[in-house]
């Protein structure tokens, strides 16, 4: 836990150095080089206080808004705004002064006398606005500690600890910034300079009422380097850091209660589909199921309106966590739609929820043409911000949860596979449902078993490439690599020619290509077009055109059409072969993930 506590201070200093804090900056620099003397320290110790409150008693940050309630957001910017007209206009701030030393004048700082005004409890009010503002930068560590989900020691002393690294940072910052307007005022710049902070002040208060913080935050983490984004990245995502955020975070919340049921249950045959009407399975339950949450669109529902745990009380619900790029749950989608098709009518509700690992995979055209590219006719909703996921605390993809029909989670599935076992799982709670006539079991168009001893999945982008060659292994920015050795390891990569790289992708550009030794029956790519066209992809195997027998469902006359962002079949093969692989991608085509079978 000490160690976890330290990697929570360093990460939150390194938050405060970041892009992140550039639409709050201009604020706490404008609060803190004006008022009374104490004010920067204020303005900091608002700011920590809110922002840990913010963490730990809310938990439910949500990108871009900070608070699952934008009312709070409001009242931030409201706060803001008035501060930068009391600044502006010093007779106002007088008032202000004075009405906020009246309400708090029992409360003496520092041995001053009560009711005599140092800026410092201005300067609370003005910080505790800022901790709402600044609550969306809560980087991988805070993640753990909002999926949580509840109070407790450990995650209070982490979110403090978060929170007092970016103290230490943005005191020195706003008194650095007090300083300097010192010697403007010694200069006799003083009125000037009270006109110019009121008026950042206000103007920042106007930039987040329209959420133009939020659009310069999405802008720098797209073009700015990821070094610069979060200057403390490696450190948490270290293994270190990994390894006490699980113990922290705890298994799936399912799972966990799952793998206790087992254990303790009695052993006895599982209700099936000639069991009689209303016979009770011996499925055990394992929790009650959490609602469909922060959703924001839904597809295959009447009107398009959400659905809710309570309203599908009575019916067998199968929820599906899955995104339209991963392989795994591809091949988890016959099936779906077989059990849909075939137990719709006796009872049985799939729910899919969309919960994206990219960003294209956010946009609501693309998860609409993913459901009707693989016939999918049961509700999906979209879960862009992952709510519903951690509701559910769930960690996979793709993930089965079956519930019955008083809305309790009676089984947990994660990952392929055990497709009989979940059908029977069906049909004994709709026995227990009371439905008798189930009839034949389901069948799926198709029925994929993953090979074994394949090449581990691994990105393109800088963030979580793993098996690359070092020095052709994805560095943020803009590159000319060198070309890829003659001899690769199995299950190695190499970058090779001009390539654009970011945290989650890679950008082919003159020359470039990616070459591999990989192992299995299948290889697939998530890959997207240069901006408003079509790019195409060459593939090599062993050094020669692929043949069309070898060649995937993607790939014509040995090429790779990369039409829109999904994920591209290369290569095919009727048993576990290794290759050499190479791609030769034409300009603007993207590559963010592999994936075998």
């Amino acid at each position: 836990m000490a160690l976890l506590t330290l990697f929570a201070f360093i990460a939150g200093a390194g938050t405060a150095l970041s892009p992140c804090v550039l639409p709050v900056l201009p604020a706490l620099l404008s609060a803190g080089a004006s008022g009374g003397r104490r004010r920067p320290l204020g303005v900091v110790i608002g700011l920590a206080t809110t922002f840990t409150i913010t963490i730990v008693g809310f938990a439910s940050v949500i990108d871009g808004v900070g608070l699952g309630d934008t009312g709070t957001r409001s009242l931030a910017i409201a706060v803001l705004a008035v501060f930068g007209l009391a600044t502006l206009v010093p007779a106002v701030g007088d008032r202000i002064e004075a009405a906020i030393s009246r309400v708090t004048s029992r409360l003496p700082v520092r041995g001053r006398p009560a009711g005599e005004g140092d800026g410092l409890r201005s300067g609370l009010a003005v910080g505790a606005a800022l901790g709402f503002l600044y609550a969306p930068c809560a980087g991988p560590i805070l993640a753990a500690v909002i999926a949580v989900g509840s109070a407790s020691g450990r995650t209070v002393l982490v979110a403090l600890a978060y929170a007092c690294g970016s103290a230490v940072v943005l005191l020195a910052l706003a008194l650095g910034g007090r300083g300097l307007s010192e010697r403007l005022r010694r200069a006799g710049r003083g009125p000037l300079l009270q006109r110019v902070l009121g008026t950042v002040m206000l103007l920042t208060a106007l930039a987040m009422a329209f959420n133009l913080d939020i659009r310069f935050q999405t802008a720098i983490a797209k073009h700015l380097p990821s070094a610069l984004v979060n200057p403390t990245k490696s450190l948490e995502d270290s293994a270190s850091a990994k390894r006490e955020l699980g113990r922290l975070r705890g298994s799936s919340r399912f799972e966990a209660a799952q793998t206790r049921a087992r254990d303790a249950a009695a052993a006895g045959p599982t209700v099936g589909a000639g069991a009689a009407a209303g016979t009770r399975s011996s499925l055990p339950v394992i929790g009650d199921a959490p609602d469909f949450t922060g959703n924001q669109r839904w597809f295959n529902t009447p009107g398009n309106k959400p659905l809710t745990i309570a309203a599908l009380r009575g019916r067998v619900v199968l929820v599906d966590f899955w995104t339209y790029t991963c392989i795994n749950c591809i091949r988890t989608l016959p099936h779906l739609t077989a059990w849909d098709a075939r137990y719709r009518k006796a009872g049985l509700t799939i729910v899919g929820v969309h919960s994206p690992e990219f960003d294209f995979e956010k946009r609501a055209g693309n998860v609409a043409d993913a459901i009707a590219q693989n016939g999918i006719h049961y509700p999906v909703a979209q879960d862009n911000n992952l709510a519903t996921w951690d509701a559910w605390g769930n960690q996979y993809w793709p993930a089965e949860y079956l519930i019955d029909a008083r809305g309790r989670v009676r089984e947990a599935h994660f990952g392929e596979g055990r497709y009989d076992k979940t059908e029977a799982s069906i049909r004994a709670l709709l026995t227990e449902r009371g439905d008798a006539a189930l009839g034949g079991l389901a069948r799926p168009a198709r029925n994929y078993t993953p090979a074994q001893q394949t090449s581990p999945e691994t990105y393109v982008g800088s963030d979580r490439a793993q098996g690359f060659v070092s020095a052709n292994a994805p560095r943020a920015g803009t590159r000319v690599y060198p070309a890829a050795p003659s001899k690769l390891a199995l299950s190695s990569f190499a970058l090779s020619g001009t390539w654009t790289v970011d945290g989650e992708h890679a950008v082919a550009g003159p020359g470039a290509a990616l070459t591999a030794e990989v192992q299995g029956k299948d290889v697939y790519l998530v890959m997207s077009p240069p901006a408003g066209r079509s790019g195409t992809v060459r593939v090599l195997l062993d050094g020669h055109p692929i043949a069309p027998a070898a060649g995937g469902d993607d790939v014509q006359g040995g090429i790779v059409k990369v039409g829109r962002q999904k994920l591209y079949h290369l290569v095919h093969r009727g048993s576990v072969e290794r290759h050499r692989l190479e791609l030769r991608p034409g300009a603007g085509v993207g590559a963010f993930a592999f994936t075998f079978g």
